[in-house]
C-alpha cells in the first residue's frame, strides 16, 4: 500500500510537471518575455505569501488533524488565510506590480483557503484526494485560460491570473464541501491553546523552507529592479528547467525520508542515503547533458525568439542544479534524523551570499550575473551539507557511481513497477 501511494504521488507530480511546462511554453509564446516576467513576479509574491499563510494552513493542519477535531483547527486556518491574504499583498503593492495587486489579494486568499483543505486531507491520510487536487489545479487552470483567451477574447496577461482565480475558487468550494459535510457547525470554536500550538508548530516548519525559497527566487527581484521585467521572464525559464530536473531528487528524497524515520539502524540509513545520492547525481547529470546538447535555436523555437539565451542560462546554472539535486538527498537525511538546524544554516549561507553579491554583479552582468550568483549560492549551501554529512561518514568517489549490482537491482525494480 505504501509503495502504491509513493508511486501514485510520483505519477501525480510528474503529470503536474508536464502540465507546468505546457503552461510555461504557452505563456512565453502568448505574452513574450515581459508577460512571462510579470507572471513570474506575481507567482513569486504569491509563494512568499503562502509561507506566511502556511503557519496555520500548511503542515500544522496535517500534523494536528489527527490530534484535534476539524472544528477546532479549521476556523484558525480560514481566518488566518483571509488576514494574511489581504494584508501581505497590500504591503507588496507599495513596492512593485501595483497593477496586479488586486489579483494577488484574491489569489492569496483563495490559494490559502484551498491549501487548508488539501493539507487537512493529508493529515487524515487521504492521499488520494491530495494528489487529485494538486493535479486538478493545473488542469482546471489550463481549461480556464482556454475559455478566457479563446471564448471571452481577453488576450492580455490578465487572462492568466483570472484563470487562476477561477481555478482556486472552484477547487476551494469543492474541497470545502467535502470537509464541511463531516463537521458539526455547532462545535466550531476558537481555543487559545489550540491556536498557540498551531502557530508554534507552523512557524518552525516554515522557517527553513522560506529561507531556501528566498535563496531560489531573490534573483527575480534584483533582476526586476536593475534590468526590468523582460530579464525576469528570460531568466525564469532557466529556473523552470532547474526545478523540473529536481523532480527526480525530490521524489527519491520523499522515499528516503519515509525509510529513515522508520529505521533505527544508523548505518543502514547512511547507506540508503548514499544509494539515493548516486541515483540522483547520475540522473541529474544525464538530464543536464541532454539539455546542453539541444541547440539554442530549438529553445527559441519552442519558447519564442526572446528565449534564445535559455541554453546559456542552463549552462551557467548547471553546477548549482547538480549540487542541489544531491544535497536534497542529504537534506532529507538530516530531516529524517531530526537535525533541522543544519538545514537553516545551509539556507542562510546561500541567502546571505545571494543578497550581498546581487548588488554588485546583477547591475553589471544582468541575466548572466544572476545565473552565476544562483549557481554559486547553490554550491555553497550544498557544500555545507556535504561537509556535515561526510563528518559522520567516510567520503568515497564511488558514492557517486552506481555499481553493476545496483544498476541491475534498479532496473529490476523499475521493470517490476
Amino acid at each position: 500500500m505504501k509503495q502504491k501511494t509513493i508511486l501514485k504521488t510520483f505519477i501525480s507530480r510528474f503529470l503536474i510537471l508536464l502540465l507546468n511546462f505546457g503552461l510555461v511554453i504557452y505563456s512565453t509564446n502568448m505574452w513574450g518575455s515581459e508577460g512571462k516576467g510579470v507572471i513570474s513576479i506575481v507567482i513569486a509574491d504569491l509563494t512568499i505569501i503562502s509561507f506566511f499563510a502556511n503557519i496555520f494552513v500548511g503542515s500544522s493542519m496535517s500534523y494536528f488533524a489527527s490530534k484535534y477535531r476539524t472544528e477546532e483547527i479549521l476556523p484558525f486556518a480560514y481566518l488566518w488565510s483571509v488576514i494574511v491574504g489581504i494584508s501581505v499583498p497590500l504591503l507588496f503593492s507599495f513596492n512593485h506590480a501595483s497593477e496586479y495587486s488586486g489579483y494577488l489579494v484574491v489569489l492569496s486568499v483563495l490559494s490559502s483557503l484551498l491549501a487548508a483543505n488539501v493539507n487537512l486531507f493529508v493529515g487524515q491520510q487521504n492521499i488520494k484526494m491530495f494528489n487529485l487536487y494538486t493535479v486538478l489545479q493545473q488542469i482546471i487552470h489550463i481549461i480556464f485560460i482556454i475559455i478566457i483567451v479563446y471564448l471571452i477574447r481577453i488576450t492580455s496577461v490578465n487572462a492568466y491570473f483570472m484563470a487562476q482565480i477561477g481555478c482556486f475558487g472552484i477547487l476551494f468550494l469543492m474541497s470545502a464541501f467535502q470537509v464541511l459535510k463531516r463537521c458539526n457547525v455547532k462545535q466550531i470554536s476558537f481555543s487559545k491553546k489550540t491556536g498557540s500550538k498551531l502557530f508554534n508548530y507552523g512557524w518552525k516548519t516554515q522557517l527553513s523552507a522560506f529561507l531556501q525559497f528566498l535563496n531560489n527566487r531573490l534573483s527575480f527581484y534584483f533582476l526586476e529592479y536593475f534590468k526590468g521585467m523582460v530579464s525576469v521572464g528570460v531568466f525564469s525559464v532557466g529556473i523552470a528547467f532547474s526545478e523540473a530536473i529536481w523532480t527526480v531528487s525530490r521524489s527519491l528524497s520523499i522515499v528516503l525520508y519515509a525509510d529513515i524515520v522508520n529505521n533505527r539502524n544508523c548505518n543502514e540509513a547512511i547507506e540508503k542515503t548514499k544509494i539515493s545520492l548516486r541515483i540522483s547525481f547520475l540522473i541529474t547529470l544525464l538530464f543536464i547533458i541532454v539539455m546542453l546538447i539541444i541547440p539554442s535555436q530549438l529553445y527559441a523555437m519552442v519558447f519564442g525568439k526572446d528565449f534564445s539565451q535559455t541554453k546559456e542560462i542552463v549552462l551557467y546554472l548547471s553546477p548549482g542544479i547538480l549540487a542541489i539535486a544531491v544535497s536534497n538527498i542529504i537534506g532529507y537525511y538530516f530531516a529524517g534524523i531530526n537535525k533541522l538546524r543544519i538545514l537553516n544554516v545551509k539556507a542562510m549561507i546561500g541567502l546571505i551570499f545571494t543578497v550581498i553579491s546581487s548588488f554588485f554583479v546583477i547591475p553589471k552582468w544582468g541575466i548572466r550575473g544572476a545565473c552565476i550568483i544562483t549557481s554559486v549560492s547553490y554550491c555553497l549551501s550544498s557544500g555545507l551539507l556535504f561537509w556535515r554529512f561526510y563528518q559522520i561518514t567516510e567520503f568515497h568517489i564511488h558514492d557517486f557511481i552506481l555499481s553493476k549490482a545496483e544498476v541491475h537491482r534498479l532496473a529490476k525494480k523499475i521493470l517490476k513497477k
